[in-house]
C-alpha cells in the first residue's frame, strides 16, 4: 500500500470518528482515538473547528463534568473522557488558524471551573493539569492577543493557586503560564499597576523558593528566577524586590541545583545585579507603602 494510500486511509478514519463525536452514544470512543490521533494529523484542528456541531459536543463534554466538582463526585473515568475532549481543544488552541477563533468564541472561559477546584485527587488534578495544558497552548507562541484576553479574564489569581497547592506538574504548567503573561509588555504593566496586584504574584513566587529550599526542582526553580528577573525590568516592581526578594536566591542555597543549568544561572546573576546597590537609582516609596513587607521573608 503506497504512502498516499495511507494517509487517505487515515483521513477517512479521522473523518468517521468526527462523525461519531455528533452521536452521544459513539462519542466516548471517538473522543478518545481522535485524542490519540491529534500529533498526526497536522490539519485537526481545523477539521474540529469548521465540522458543523463538534466544537458544540466538546463543549457539552464539558459542561456536563461541572454538576460532578461541588461536591467533589468525579470518577477516573469521567476525568479521561473529559480530558480527551481537552486534548482536542488543546489542538485548537495551538493551531495558528483557529487560535484567535478559540479567543474570539471564549472558550477558555469554560475551563475556569475546572481550574478553580481545589480536590487533591488524582481525577481533579489529571483535569487540572490538562485544562492547564490548553491555556498553556495558547499562551506559547507569545501573542499579545491571547495575553490581552487573559488579562480579562480571572487567569492569573487561578495559576497563582495552583502554584502553591497544585501538584509539579500543575505547578510547573501554571508558572510556565503566568511567566508568558510577564513576558509581555501588557502583562508586566498589569501586574505591576498595583500594590496588590504585585503582592499576590510576589508572594506566591517568594512561598515557591520557601518550598524548593527542600525540594531543590529546577525545573521550577527555573521558572521562578525567570519571572522575579521580569518583574526587575519594572522601577517600582524592582525598588520592591530590593527590599524582599527572597533570602534564598541572594545566597548560596541553590548552587547544587543549578550547577548544570548555565541559563537559570545566569538569569539568577542578572536579577542579582539589576537589584544591587550599583544599578539605577531607587525610586522611593515604590508602591506607596509598605514595601518593607510585600513579601515573606520581608518581614523585619
Amino acid at each position: 500500500m503506497g504512502s498516499g494510500e495511507n494517509i487517505t486511509e487515515d483521513n477517512r478514519r479521522v473523518l468517521d470518528w468526527i462523525s461519531q463525536v455528533l452521536r452521544p452514544e459513539t462519542r466516548e470512543a471517538a473522543l478518545l482515538e481522535l485524542s490519540k490521533k491529534r500529533e498526526q494529523v497536522p490539519e485537526l484542528a481545523l477539521i474540529l473547528w469548521h465540522s458543523f456541531g463538534v466544537m458544540t459536543s466538546l463543549l457539552q463534554e464539558i459542561i456536563s463534568v461541572y454538576p460532578l466538582l461541588n461536591p467533589s463526585q468525579l470518577t477516573a473515568a469521567a476525568s479521561n473522557r473529559v480530558c480527551n475532549a481537552l486534548a482536542l481543544l488543546q489542538c485548537v488552541a495551538s493551531h495558528g488558524e483557529t487560535r484567535g477563533l478559540f479567543l474570539n468564541a471564549h472558550i477558555p472561559l469554560f475551563l475556569y471551573p475546572f481550574l478553580n477546584t481545589t480536590s487533591k485527587s488524582r481525577p481533579f488534578e489529571y483535569l487540572r493539569l490538562t485544562s492547564l495544558g490548553v491555556i498553556g497552548a495558547l499562551v506559547k507562541n507569545d501573542s499579545s492577543e491571547v495575553i490581552n484576553f487573559l488579562l480579562t479574564t480571572e487567569i492569573i489569581p487561578l495559576c497563582l493557586r495552583i502554584m502553591e497547592t497544585g501538584s509539579e506538574l500543575s505547578k510547573t504548567v501554571a508558572i510556565f503560564i503566568v511567566q508568558k503573561i510577564l513576558l509581555d509588555d501588557m502583562g508586566l504593566q498589569y501586574i505591576c499597576q498595583t500594590y496588590e496586584r504585585f503582592y499576590a504574584v510576589g508572594t506566591v513566587l517568594s512561598n515557591m523558593v520557601t518550598q524548593l529550599v527542600d525540594q531543590q526542582t529546577v525545573r521550577l526553580l527555573k521558572h521562578v528566577v525567570r519571572c522575579f528577573l521580569r518583574l526587575s525590568d519594572n522601577a517600582r516592581a524592582r525598588e520592591a524586590l530590593r527590599q524582599c526578594l527572597p533570602e534564598p536566591l541572594r545566597d548560596a542555597t541553590f548552587s547544587p541545583v543549578l550547577r548544570d543549568d548555565a541559563a537559570t544561572k545566569r538569569c539568577l546573576a542578572q536579577l542579582l545585579l539589576a537589584l544591587s546597590d550599583g544599578a539605577e537609582a531607587p525610586i522611593t516609596g515604590a508602591y506607596g507603602h509598605g514595601q518593607h513587607s510585600l513579601l515573606p521573608g520581608a518581614m523585619s
